[in-house]
């Protein structure tokens, strides 16, 4: 008996969302320990969290670093959320594929 699997834009879709949670996951923890941030919601401004512009530069090498990707300044500097950063990531993997 041939085992059920979910059609394939289901399964796709909760591969994505897993990734993209971890990836999230993982921009929140570079911002909270570069910026020396306890805490931090994926929507805040990372900046009025208490993030200092002095590590932006720190945070921009980690960043291209776990991702594998050359994130531009002006985009780097516009995204100022955890959530905005996980979405100019997104976008640029793909761009490399």
């Amino acid at each position: 008996m041939e085992r059920w699997r979910p059609p394939y834009h289901q399964l796709s879709e909760v591969i994505l969302t897993t990734v993209a949670s971890d990836q999230l996951n993982t921009i929140i923890g570079l911002v909270k320990t570069t910026g020396k941030i306890s805490n931090i919601d994926a929507g805040e401004d990372f900046y009025e969290a208490g993030f200092s512009s002095i590590n932006a530069l720190q945070l921009l090498m980690e960043l291209e670093a776990a991702f594998d990707v050359t994130i531009p300044d002006d985009e780097f500097v516009a995204s100022r959320t955890c959530n905005s950063l996980e979405t100019l990531v997104l976008r640029l993997r793909q761009e490399t594929l």
